[in-house]
């Protein structure tokens, strides 16, 4: 089991472990969940994420490997900049991971590789001349300070990390420490995510909590993932799941030339998806549960991938995989251990913020 280099920050402020992904980290500190969500949501918070890879590809070819291996186009952007793009399974398109690339400099990418993906993404990155991949995660921690104060909060320790705008990333230093910044994250809200050195993750840790940010866990990171509509690798992505089925195309860049997956991908575009990622809702406090199945007219048709109690709604929210012919405002059921409980196809995201 591995650990985050502020492993024994959180343990100091009492959080509950947990293994995740291959490392021990903060499911919730003593104030719980609940609370801690709603910090997000209406505060600041700061999740310790270095549970995530982080894969630096550098070299004259970099941009060329990354180009070949995911779906989304790098020349979209340049340098300073932040893509959400795919890896998939070359024979059928599954997802094999679903990354943030931060284009650090040009010829030099970080790739953020789900926790327990990372070993599968250098190895789909490597080989060949002119790019070096190296996996860098032991060697930095990675702070996210997120919600709608999280800049005005994160400004009293960096104004200029505080700066840095929505998929952007920089370079800069605090208190002499280089830090890579960038304005990404997994909650629906606004806020950046700090790398910063291992050695010196505690110092800028206690700096950001001082300044007045919540410190919360995974538990609420992944209730704020849900109610924003993201994906969860091993949830909504992973084996069987292709990127069009989880109704993230717009993740695919067709005209950029040949990528890992294409022609499994090409093919199911041309015969059409077999079912659909929605959102489901349901009216009472009782959550659906990954794995309890879907039905119409009594008939099984789909399942949950992922459910939970929305704070912010008060009833309960899903994610699952239906018929592609399931519209917003369809009626389904969910058969909740034996008890079947009325849903309603909605929007996504659940709950959307400005």
């Amino acid at each position: 089991m591995r650990t985050s280099p502020l492993d024994d920050a959180h343990r100091a402020l009492h959080a509950k472990m947990v293994p995740f992904g291959g490392w021990d980290m903060p499911l919730s500190y003593p104030d719980g969940t609940l609370a801690e969500h709603r910090a997000c949501r209406h505060q600041a918070v700061a999740f310790d994420v270095s549970h995530l890879g982080t894969v630096r590809v550098e070299g004259p070819e970099a941009l060329e490997r990354l180009q070949a291996a995911f779906t989304n186009d790098l020349t979209k952007i340049e340098p300073g900049r932040a893509q959400y793009t795919h890896l998939l399974d070359e024979a059928d398109a599954s997802v094999l991971d679903d990354i943030i690339v931060w284009w650090v400099a040009p010829g030099v990418f970080d790739v953020m590789p789900n926790a327990s993906n990372t070993d599968r993404v250098t190895a789909a990155l490597a080989g060949g001349a002119g790019t070096t991949v190296e996996d860098v995660t032991a060697t930095r921690a990675i702070i996210a300070v997120q919600g709608p104060h999280a800049r005005r909060c994160l400004a009293e320790v960096s104004a200029e990390a505080a700066a840095v705008g929505r998929f952007r990333v920089e370079t800069l230093s605090w208190n002499g420490v280089p830090l890579t910044v960038a304005g990404t994250g997994y909650t629906g809200e606004d806020g950046v995510e700090l790398a910063v050195p291992a050695e010196h993750a505690t110092a800028l840790w206690i700096a950001v909590i001082e300044a007045g940010a919540i410190p919360a866990g995974l538990g609420a990171r992944d209730t704020l993932r849900l109610e924003a509509g993201l994906p969860l690798h091993g949830h909504e992505l992973g084996p069987g799941i292709t990127t069009l089925q989880a109704g993230l195309g717009w993740v695919v860049s067709w005209d950029k030339g040949p990528f890992r997956g294409r022609d499994a991908l090409a093919a199911e575009q041309e015969r059409g998806v077999a079912r659909r990622l929605r959102g489901l809702a349901v009216e009472g406090r009782r959550p659906p549960r990954a794995d309890q199945v879907v039905l119409v007219d009594g008939q099984p048709v789909g399942v949950v991938t992922s459910g939970n109690f929305s704070p912010e709604l008060g009833h309960g929210i899903a994610l699952g995989f239906v018929p592609p012919t399931t519209g917003i405002g369809d009626r389904v059921t969910i058969d909740q251990r034996g008890s079947v409980v009325e849903a309603t196809v909605v929007e996504l995201p659940f709950v959307a913020r400005g």
